[in-house]
């Protein structure tokens, strides 16, 4: 928090919101020698990306994952201090025909043979997939961004993969990603997400997801990060807060959700949002003794897992923790489904289970149709300006690279002016 001293300081730029995005810029404005002040409405950063320690438990607020192959995570964070623990490199498919496992062959070569075609795939869909991964992991990430764009669906119904591999494999898994059923997503934007998969390591943090927002927020100046106070408005002269107190600034950087965004910025056109709930629920004994992923045909749920494999910080001793995530929101009796097919999923009985938490994420990922743009300008009118993920894309990499792509033009517009 700001000293009393601090706060009447004119600064030179204004961010609003505390997320990936909101971080993003304020470092790079800060490291070229910028005064920033950041405005979180919350009691922490983090934004979407936020944690909850309750009860010995770490719940992160919906379902997330760590992907160390990001370029700006690459860039931005020392991973090492995040002490990351990796999923299995595949996932397990609950299809009409049984459980199949599709693994990461490169990295796990003992369990290649469940590859052989008829066991999961078939020769050809094996051979598709095996040369669509090979594209996307090793041709330059231009490459993949250049061109016409379509649908996911669209895509892989074109690849030469059989309508079984993509509505038994590839689709559970992918809804889960995008939080799209119909795999309306961009094709390109899945070409990144498949290379960023391919290249990577799915992990989480050992104290929760909102780790990597703190890791960021703490490498600002001190009295940068401005907690507690929400950002009522965008003036003329800087912003307004909640407390009536107005912060001038030239310079004001909106880098909040989409809603927020367009309530801030009027006229700002954004994208539609996808919503996700995700349920914790706590077990004596661990129901699938792996890290991995468990994905279902049926759709009834986007993905689950029992965290407490991946790392055993996520729940108090002896106590298995298990999340489970939807799409859409949390209506009555949904939870009592949800426990039903889990049932089913783990073949054991989940009466016993508690339930821990239940966060609905609304406008968790932006809708993001074809044809997508991976990334545009963040300027909205002079000294103004908005970035964000629904600005780029919906991931930890469109987040950070969308503030950083603000505090980019902020500098190109002020050494235009001759005042840096």
């Amino acid at each position: 928090m700001a000293t009393a001293g601090q706060r009447s300081r004119r600064s030179d730029a204004v961010i609003v919101g505390g997320g990936l995005a909101g971080l993003a810029c304020a470092l790079d404005l800060s490291r070229a020698g910028l005064r920033v002040e950041l405005h979180e409405a919350g009691d922490e950063v983090g934004g979407r990306m936020r944690t909850d320690h309750r009860d010995g438990f770490v719940l992160d607020r919906g379902f997330q994952v760590f992907n160390t192959a990001y370029p700006q995570v690459k860039r931005r964070l020392p991973l090492r201090e995040l002490r990351l623990r990796p999923f299995t490199p595949g996932v397990l498919a609950h299809t009409p025909t049984g459980v199949a496992r599709l693994t990461d062959p490169t990295r796990r070569p003992r369990e290649a043979g469940g590859l052989l075609p008829g066991r999961v795939l078939g020769a050809r869909d094996l051979a598709v997939l095996a040369a669509l991964t090979a594209r996307d992991m090793l041709a330059p990430a231009a490459v993949l961004k250049r061109g016409g764009d379509r649908s996911t669906a669209e895509l892989l119904a074109g690849s030469g993969l059989s309508a079984e591999a993509v509505d038994h494999l590839l689709r559970p898994f992918l809804a889960g990603v995008f939080l799209d059923k119909k795999l309306e997503t961009s094709a390109r934007f899945f070409h990144l997400v498949w290379r960023s998969m391919a290249r990577g390591t799915l992990c989480l943090p050992a104290q929760g997801i909102g780790s990597v927002p703190r890791l960021l927020a703490g490498r600002l100046p001190a009295g940068t990060v401005r907690l507690d106070s929400p950002v009522t408005a965008v003036t003329d002269g800087g912003v307004l807060l909640r407390d009536g107190t107005e912060r001038p600034a030239e310079v004001v950087v909106v880098a909040t959700d989409a809603g927020t965004a367009t309530r801030l910025l009027p006229g700002l056109p954004v994208p539609r949002g996808r919503t996700v709930t995700t349920y914790y629920h706590a077990a004596e004994t661990s129901p699938l003794p792996e890290p991995t992923l468990v994905v279902d045909s049926t759709l009834a749920v986007l993905n689950t897992c029992v965290l407490t494999e991946v790392t055993t910080t996520y729940a108090p001793p002896s106590t298995a923790l298990v999340s489970t995530s939807v799409l859409g929101g949390d209506p009555p009796g949904a939870e009592v489904a949800v426990r039903r097919r889990l049932a089913e999923l783990y073949g054991t009985d989940t009466a016993p289970w508690r339930l821990v938490a239940t966060y609905t994420v609304v406008d968790a990922l932006p809708q993001m149709r074809p044809p997508w743009p991976l990334s545009r300008s963040t300027r909205f009118a002079k000294g103004r300006y908005v970035c964000g993920d629904h600005r780029a894309t919906g991931s930890v990499q469109g987040a950070l690279a969308s503030g950083s792509r603000a505090a980019r033009e902020v500098l190109a517009d002020i050494r235009s002016r001759g005042r840096l």
